[in-house]
């Protein structure tokens, strides 16, 4: 009898592991995501252009965010496979920077053109910055899931 579960699902202890993944990922996303915002605002009002700022957040932001994901959210212990690993969340990372230095350099030209306060432009343009991240949560756990952090999981530290 089958449980009627994906082998996604089965190789990660069903729904309640499934869910405790979720969970561990949004929980790492969101102090990854205070790092990259905090840095991209203090970058951004501190006169640099949206570009250096945004390029800045990603540089403070993904290296927390990988190891948050590999050894908390997934549970990869041990030297990590740069091919099959480190590379494609490279890609992925690199791509969610690109599009939020797009989004915030757009942004950034429509909120000067229509706000004359800095302090405004500061919030909008870092509001643009998180939207990019916000939209891409899901995809980007849905990438890491299946490209990134495949194969089997080691087991979790005794405790938790």
């Amino acid at each position: 009898m089958t449980s009627g579960l994906g082998p996604r699902a089965r190789s990660t202890g069903g729904v309640r592991g499934r869910l405790r993944l979720w969970w561990r990922y949004a929980a790492g996303s969101v102090i990854a995501g205070v790092i990259s915002q905090t840095t991209f605002v203090a970058c951004y009002a501190l006169g640099t252009s949206p570009l250096v700022a945004s390029v800045t957040a990603f540089v403070a932001g993904a290296v927390p965010n990988y190891l948050l994901n590999r050894q908390w959210a997934w549970r990869r212990r041990g030297r990590a496979d740069v091919r099959r690993e480190v590379a494609p969340y490279a890609a992925i990372a690199v791509a969610t920077a690109l599009a939020a230095a797009a989004v915030t350099t757009t942004a950034d030209t429509w909120v000067r053109a229509a706000v004359e306060s800095r302090g405004w432009q500061v919030v909008l343009v870092g509001a643009a910055f998180l939207g990019t991240y916000g939209f891409l949560f899901v995809l980007k756990f849905v990438l890491f899931d299946r490209f990134v952090f495949t194969g089997p999981r080691s087991a979790p530290p005794a405790g938790t």
